[in-house]
């Protein structure tokens, strides 16, 4: 993997929380290269810090020391509506358990992204034509039938299927996915784990925290994270 297609990259990222009167330090000097199109699987032992790793990657969360870089650009230099804009157009995040809201149906949790990328004015603009490709989204992800349900009326497989189609509405440079199959039923985790697959082998770059070995087995690249480091090998 050439420098040149780096499009995320870590250079001695350390990360700590205050834990009572002392700190814990959660990563201990990660350096990561990310490339164009790589599928990249994060693994490790619960604590060894796979989700700090995440947010930090799409700057939902700041190192204590380090930087990470978004295509050879240095995230700490970004203005705050220039992070904003990072977070909304080149990543889309997909969590474990997630995180729609109950009192919005299935495509005003999609059309969230591009209502706030583009703001008042330019949603009376641009409204019709997101909501468009947000029910084309849905139809391909084979939610067409579940368009005006709330989220509450899905099953869990649906409700990430939502997660992910709310991740990639806004066509993002970098899916970052955290644990997606790990509230699913094996047969539910499959097909999730089917859909990555499809949107990898379209060159979709995504970086992914599981203890899933069957998405382990998929990704272009395992990264293992031990005792906050990146362990040899």
């Amino acid at each position: 993997m050439t420098e040149n297609n780096n499009i995320l990259t870590c250079k001695q990222v350390f990360k700590s929380y205050p834990m009572g009167a002392v700190r814990l330090e959660v990563l201990k000097g990660i350096d990561l290269n990310v490339g164009r199109g790589e599928f990249v699987v994060v693994k490790g032992a619960s604590g060894s810090g796979k989700s700090t790793l995440l947010h930090i990657l799409g700057a939902l969360d700041k190192p204590d020391k380090g930087d990470v870089f978004f295509e050879g650009k240095k995230l700490s230099a970004f203005s705050g509506k220039k992070i904003n804009e990072f977070r909304n157009r080149k990543i889309g995040f997909v969590f474990q358990f997630y995180h729609l809201l109950d009192e919005l149906t299935v495509l005003q949790n999609v059309l969230l992204a591009p209502m706030v990328r583009a703001g008042a004015i330019g949603w009376l603009v641009g409204s019709a034509k997101a909501k468009k490709s947000a029910l084309q989204l849905l139809g391909e992800l084979g939610l067409s039938e579940r368009t005006e349900h709330r989220p509450y009326q899905l099953s869990g497989g649906e409700r990430q299927r939502v997660a992910i189609a709310r991740a990639m509405i806004n066509e993002p440079d970098v899916i970052l996915a955290d644990e997606p199959t790990g509230n699913l039923d094996s047969e539910t985790g499959n097909g999730i784990l089917r859909i990555f697959e499809k949107l990898h082998s379209a060159g979709q770059t995504i970086v992914m925290v599981t203890h899933d070995d069957r998405i382990a087995q998929k990704a272009s690249r395992i990264i293992r994270l031990a005792d906050g480091r990146v362990a040899p090998g």
